[in-house]
């Protein structure tokens, strides 16, 4: 800021320890700091890189910042009094009375009363007649299921009969299959 000039790494090595009291090995590292945050510029001309840093963009860069501040403010205010008015419209005709006490008293029984008569309803829930054609229908695509898997059984038993021609009694001891395995009706 204060030579308002544009330098090269070794240039930046011998007057950094001179005028700032910062060793010679650390330029290095902090100039690439002060590069990543955005306070110094950098460029590549050619084969050299070059370093700079204006007040000016500071400045800029702060004036900026000041900016979209004070904007998000104005816009939380604005936020703010729309939902104290929000609030104030909505505390209307919730004024505390004796009337609104015995509505407010009269809900909570109705509900009680809601919660009571479900848990009635399900204790008679078996006896639906959706609730049994559901499960009318889930027996039957289980029983479905459990005829096919029978058929799946039987085709691999003649398979295996017939390509290793073992007795079908020797294949059901093997394997664990019931001798009164049959098809469900």
């Amino acid at each position: 800021f204060a030579q308002k000039d544009v330098f090269q790494l070794k240039d930046l090595e011998k007057i950094a320890p001179k005028e700032k009291g910062i060793t010679s090995m650390s330029v290095k590292e902090i100039l690439q700091s002060l590069v990543d945050d955005g306070m110094v510029d950098t460029d590549r001309i050619g084969t050299s890189n070059y370093f700079w840093a204006f007040p000016s963009k500071a400045l800029h860069a702060r004036k900026r910042k000041l900016e979209e501040l004070e904007s998000q403010f104005a816009e939380s205010s604005q936020k703010k009094e729309a939902l104290q008015k929000s609030i104030e419209k909505s505390k209307i005709g919730r004024e505390d009375t004796a009337e609104r006490a015995a509505l407010l008293k009269e809900l909570a029984a109705l509900r009680q009363k809601k919660e009571q008569l479900k848990t009635e309803i399900d204790k008679y829930r078996e006896c639906d007649p959706d609730v049994v054609e559901e499960m009318r229908q889930t027996n039957q695509v289980a029983k479905e299921a459990a005829n096919r898997w029978t058929d799946n059984i039987f085709s691999i038993k003649s398979w295996a009969k017939r390509k290793f021609g073992f007795e079908e009694s020797r294949i059901d001891k093997g394997f664990g299959i019931p001798e009164d395995l049959d098809y469900i009706d």
